[in-house]
């Protein structure tokens, strides 16, 4: 398609006329337009354009200055934009599409909401929410670029140029003012260096919140008051029952540390949130959805290895969700009607665009009862692939953690599963996905763990009837293999019973749990191989116990912060039990002494804090990140509870 003509644009225009000016709406949508075909002096002649459809093109970008100053309904779906910075140029627009633009984030919605008061619809979906995260956005980042240009003009001397100190507190702002999770840091740095300028203009004597027209009353309508920064909600992802002042548990936690005197101090946790984001048809009464996995998303950027964000992915009933955990911002939310979600893990993948750039994508990954994988594009916010794994439901999955396209899944139909799931192609579309290998195991999988010193030769799994190991090296030429070793625990009792909770504390020891009433399991992977010889069956090398409830109910997953040297886990109260363990692995040798008590016990707020609504629940999953500055548990009475370390 070449440029636009007069001609073509009157013969896809309504209504029919030999005049641009009378054309209200335009369809240009699906002729591979690209950004230099649209000629702004031609489409200024549309005077009276309220409607425009470019959808289906390969536009990267909006000329700046079209002209169409009473443009209401804007399409541009399915194209390759990557800036929405010239939208501003549409003050009357009311609705939006924005669908099947990959290179667009999250911070690219939040922009569309500050440059456009007007919008009702974006994507089809009510645009209110989105305002309502920027306007609380705006405060915070208002009262801290204040609170950073006061501290800054306290430092300087009278001998300074204004001029010169003007521009190093725009610089220092946006290196220096942070709010809200990295995924939205495009946006909030844009944001502070807009307040900064409007700072300095002012000459610090004012500052607007949102340097724009109000909004229509039935957005403003909806709106609630301010809340605390650490209380911020979507409107569509309701909260608990309670009134707003209680949606946040901000009394101490209950409980104090329970180890002995000479064990390590217990971190300072504070209750952050509790959100009900999974609820069926966002009903406040649902407190039954049952939330079953978390992962923190990896921060993939270069010189950030093993950190973590502060985003956190979780899935229960038929949604999965991402989480900014410093604001409680739901940030994105796929649903799959009839699909009832039971695991979610990360990896990243570097994707070439039609243009030949590199982007690196974070790809959530996310399966269930169905026994499908979904793919899902997490900042574009859409599936871009499906795996059709297994016949029935799939229990567990997770990443490899040395190569980012291989995918575990374990399933209901006792076998576990290695999946390349390659690269998306230009259209941002997973093609079929390899099957690797087939893991064969005589119970259902539980939980997956590849061995923390060689990933990529063995993998462990926590079954129904045990704990399993597998040689997983691709180098061997059997596809499908069985279970190679079979750890069993002390007692002839426990050497079959459940594995429910299994993870790496470092690149030796494993914590296991389900193998006996009232403990968690410490044993050390190379010792215990080492003593393997020929046996199929293999006996751990038990390093320590701790201490953990006596119920004989299953399923309470536990989780590990290696670097920190913590294991988590829930129980029936909706209790979290945090230990510390780092001076239990540096004695040599650890004693099997009496089950170590945990570090902490975090109880489950009471009623004063969390209403009536809510009284008893049980911790399904408890997972922290790597730096253990957060904390994620989910229940099964359909809340995410979010702690904060001091």
């Amino acid at each position: 398609m070449g440029p636009l003509s007069a001609r073509l644009l009157m013969q896809r225009g309504r209504p029919k006329s030999d005049r641009l000016g009378k054309i209200r709406s335009l369809d240009l949508s699906g002729l591979k337009l690209l950004s230099e075909h649209l000629d702004p002096k031609l489409l200024s002649r549309l005077t009276q354009l309220q409607e425009l459809d470019l959808s289906n093109n390969q536009l990267e970008t909006l000329p700046a200055n079209l002209g169409l100053s009473h443009l209401r309904i804007l399409r541009c779906a399915n194209n390759q934009l990557g800036d929405v910075t010239t939208l501003c140029q549409f003050p009357q627009l009311e609705e939006l599409s924005l669908e099947g633009n990959p290179f667009l984030t999250v911070s690219d919605n939040l922009k569309v909401s500050f440059l456009l008061p007007k919008l009702r619809k974006v994507n089809g979906k009510d645009a209110s929410s989105t305002s309502s995260q920027v306007e609380s956005l705006n405060r915070e980042l208002t009262s801290r670029v204040t609170a950073h240009w006061e501290k800054f003009m306290a430092t300087l001397s009278p001998e300074e140029e204004a001029e010169k100190a003007q521009e190093d507190f725009v610089r220092s702002a946006i290196r220096d003012v942070r709010y809200g999770p990295e995924s939205l840091s495009e946006f909030t740095q844009w944001r502070v260096r807009m307040i900064s300028e409007e700072l300095v203009a002012s000459g610090g004597i004012q500052v607007h919140e949102a340097d724009r027209p109000e909004r229509p009353s039935k957005a403003t309508a909806a709106q609630e008051p301010r809340a605390k920064p650490g209380a911020l909600k979507r409107p569509d992802d309701v909260p608990l029952n309670l009134s707003p002042n209680k949606r946040v548990c901000t009394a101490p936690v209950e409980g104090s540390p329970v180890g002995s005197d000479d064990s390590q101090p217990a971190p300072k946790l504070e209750p952050l949130h509790f959100l009900q984001c999974h609820s069926k048809n966002n009903s406040p009464r649902d407190l039954e959805t049952q939330l079953w996995a978390c992962a923190f998303e990896p921060a993939w950027e270069e010189g950030h290895v093993g950190a973590t964000s502060q985003t956190v992915a979780t899935c229960g009933g038929e949604a999965v969700c991402v989480i900014d955990c410093q604001t409680g911002i739901v940030l994105h939310k796929y649903k799959a009607p009839g699909e009832e979600f039971f695991s979610v893990a990360w990896t990243a993948l570097m994707v070439v665009t039609q243009a030949g750039h590199k982007k690196r994508w974070s790809v959530l990954a996310a399966a269930g009862l169905r026994g499908l994988v979904r793919l899902l594009h997490v900042r574009a916010g859409f599936c871009c692939g499906v795996i059709r794994a297994h016949k029935k439901a799939i229990a567990t999955l997770c990443f490899s953690p040395t190569h980012e396209t291989h995918l575990f899944t374990a399933s209901y139909d006792k076998r576990i599963i290695l999946w390349d799931i390659g690269v998306p192609n230009h259209d941002y579309e997973f093609q079929a996905s390899s099957q690797l290998l087939t893991l064969d195991t005589t119970s259902i999988p539980l939980r997956l763990c590849p061995v923390a010193s060689c990933p990529d030769a063995y993998l462990l799994a926590g079954c129904e009837g045990g704990c399993c190991c597998w040689d997983v090296r691709l180098d061997q030429p059997q596809k499908r293999r069985v279970c190679d070793v079979e750890f069993v625990f002390e007692g002839s009792e426990a050497s079959r019973r459940r594995v429910d909770g299994l993870a790496f504390v470092n690149d030796d020891v494993v914590a296991s749990k389900g193998n006996g009433l009232g403990t968690i399991c410490l044993w050390s992977w190379s010792q215990t191989w080492l003593g393997r010889g020929s046996q199929s069956t293999v006996a751990v090398v038990v390093l320590a116990r701790l201490q953990w409830s006596h119920t004989e109910l299953a399923y309470f997953s536990l989780s590990a912060c290696p670097d920190e040297g913590i294991v988590l886990c829930g129980d029936e109260e909706g209790n979290v039990w945090v230990y510390d363990i780092k001076r239990i692995l540096t004695q040599q040798p650890l004693p099997l002494a009496a089950p170590q008590a945990p570090t902490q016990i975090l109880k489950w707020p009471q009623p004063r804090a969390l209403g009536q609504a809510v009284t008893k629940t049980m911790v399904n999953t408890v997972v922290a990140n790597p730096t253990f500055t957060y904390l994620t548990a989910l229940t099964d009475s359909n809340i995410v509870a979010i702690w904060r370390k001091h």
